[in-house]
């Protein structure tokens, strides 16, 4: 089997070097690397020529159109008949393709993808997000063991794809975010023979702060519109869930705010308010219990996130991070959904007016 690896890149020639340096110490050799730079002001190509004596690499520069057509861009190139996609943002453990291709030698097939997981390096922010985006209590998706095989979608963060079977689909659509999901969906709609490599995983940074986080996943959740709309059926409850979520805690804050006001009208009736001070305390505590009302779904959600991650981080300290990078992952996402929701299904704009336009990598 022939591999080529192609890597679109905006921006990030430091990660470009630690993924080619991940590359060199595979144990098995003999792939091609395509760096595809996608428009970047920040180019990486210094950082190829570092590595070209020990990698075949090669690298092509062009303007920007978004990591989906940058990666057609990089398979028409390959020369390779598996094609390996992956984010700049990765890191291959040594036994990376030597996993993928005794894998394809036991029970060949027409597209794969792996898990991911975090570093022990990453910082803590990082952790915290890699839960956001993985645990059972987020909805935030399980990378991995826990799919069963015939429902497995490959994501283009560690992505396999025969040559020809590329060529039959025509590669990514041309959306601005979700393109890998909705080639999933086409590759399952074709009758493809999918699967999931367990032992073919990848370290994944991810985003570096909440801000870029949060991005992602709002981007992700209109997405889930845009895929919705190009695959009618596709939608299912649990991509709903985070938008539920999101309304459900703006309903949370104003009861809260309904609770603040009543407490501070009932203190100001009970201290100031002569023969009515007895009503204005009783007015202050019902507002206090609405406001503890308010409080108690989210401190008492808080605490499963907290103790659930600092389990499986082992440290506290991701634990409590993990909290906020939840609900950035929750609320970015059903911000996200309800946005293009309302765009898209209520107001009939066409896909290209959403999103940050500017930004496709997140």
């Amino acid at each position: 089997m022939n591999y080529s690896i192609i890597i679109p890149v905006y921006n990030r020639p430091d990660e470009v070097d630690e993924l080619l340096t991940s590359l060199e110490g595979q144990t098995l050799k003999g792939f091609e690397v395509i760096i595809v730079e996608d428009g970047s002001a920040k180019d990486c190509k210094a950082v190829v020529e570092r590595h070209a004596d020990r990698l075949v690499c090669r690298y092509y520069a062009k303007a920007n159109s978004g990591p989906g057509p940058s990666r057609n861009y990089g398979a028409e190139r390959a020369v390779g008949d598996c094609l390996i996609v992956l984010d700049s943002d990765v890191v291959l453990p040594q036994g990376y393709l030597e996993a993928v291709d005794r894998a394809l030698k036991e029970t060949p097939c027409d597209a794969f993808g792996g898990p991911d997981r975090a570093h022990p390096d990453f910082t803590v922010t990082q952790k915290a997000i890699n839960y956001a985006m993985t645990a059972f209590l987020t909805t935030g998706g399980i990378r991995g063991g826990r799919r069963q095989m015939e429902k497995f979608h490959p994501r283009s963060f560690n992505m396999g794809v025969m040559a020809d079977t590329w060529k039959k689909l025509g590669g990514f659509a041309p959306m601005r975010f979700g393109e890998d999901i909705e080639f999933s969906m086409r590759l399952m709609e074709s009758g493809a023979r999918v699967r999931l490599i367990p032992e073919a995983w990848v370290w994944h940074k991810r985003r570096t702060d909440f801000r870029k986080f949060f991005r992602q996943v709002h981007n992700s959740g209109m997405a889930r519109i845009h895929l919705m709309k190009r695959h009618p059926g596709s939608l299912k409850a649990v991509h709903t869930l985070p938008a539920l979520f999101t309304l459900g805690v703006g309903m949370l804050a104003l009861l809260f705010l309904v609770g603040l006001v009543l407490t501070f009208i009932g203190l100001y009736a009970g201290f100031f308010g002569g023969t009515g001070c007895n009503m204005g305390l009783i007015v202050a505590f019902i507002g206090g219990g609405v406001m503890a009302l308010a409080l108690l779904p989210l401190l008492l959600y808080a605490t499963a996130l907290c103790i659930d991650s600092a389990v499986q981080n082992r440290s506290l300290k991701v634990g409590l991070m993990s909290v906020p990078a939840s609900f950035i992952q929750l609320t970015g996402y059903g911000m996200g959904f309800l946005r293009a929701w309302w765009s898209r299904c209520v107001r009939g704009e066409e896909e290209e007016k959403e999103a940050f336009k500017k930004n496709f990598y997140a």
